[in-house]
């Protein structure tokens, strides 16, 4: 089958309605939103936490009648969140949120440019034991490397498709990617099966 010929059977399929009787490899071929997900897990008896990616997989897993990998330990509300009023001294405790507590100081101590990005959110994360100091610091030391293109991860799949989108059609309006995106997500992943 020449590449116009697999593109037109492709174009010609639709997706099937999301059931527990699908196979694994019929779900993981087509395109499906998170509440699709839980929606599907909810009426199987799947666990329905942990991310789009581990539920995917312990959904193929389960129409497959395979055994379920593992799902991911909830993570457990923290026991202490720092309140007001906090400053520079003030030490981040394990399991501290990126709170509306700490904007308001971040906003004071960097200004308005300051925003939750992926660095401080993974310094507080990791960040039990340091001050809030040590995270000014921190966001000061990665505005080099904040203001680098990255790859948007996996998991962000519209994100990635419409910057991606808007790369390749510059003079493109919003409305017509979230068109490009809709036809794009209504076909198979895998044309043609594994």
């Amino acid at each position: 089958m020449n590449d116009n010929q697999n593109t037109s059977a492709t174009a010609a399929e639709s997706r099937p309605p999301l059931t527990a009787g699908l196979t694994g490899a019929e779900l993981l071929r087509w395109y499906w939103t998170l509440d699709e997900l839980t929606g599907l897990a909810r009426t199987m008896g799947v666990a329905r936490h942990g991310g789009k990616a581990a539920l995917t997989a312990r959904l193929a897993a389960a129409l497959d009648g395979l055994p379920l990998p593992a799902a991911p330990a909830r993570r457990r509300p923290a026991s202490t969140q720092l309140t007001g009023p906090v400053d520079g001294d003030t030490v981040i405790p394990a399991g501290q949120r990126c709170s509306q507590v700490l904007r308001r100081y971040f906003l004071e101590a960097i200004g308005p440019g300051f925003h939750f990005d992926a660095f401080m959110r993974d310094f507080i994360a990791r960040g039990p034991g340091r001050t809030l100091a040590d995270a000014v610091a921190h966001w000061h030391a990665t505005r080099p490397d904040a203001a680098r293109p990255r790859e948007i991860e996996e998991q962000f799949e519209y994100n990635r498709f419409t910057s991606t989108w808007h790369r390749r059609n510059p003079a493109g309006t919003r409305a017509q990617a979230r068109e490009a995106w809709h036809a794009h997500r209504a076909l198979p992943r895998h044309p043609g099966g594994d």
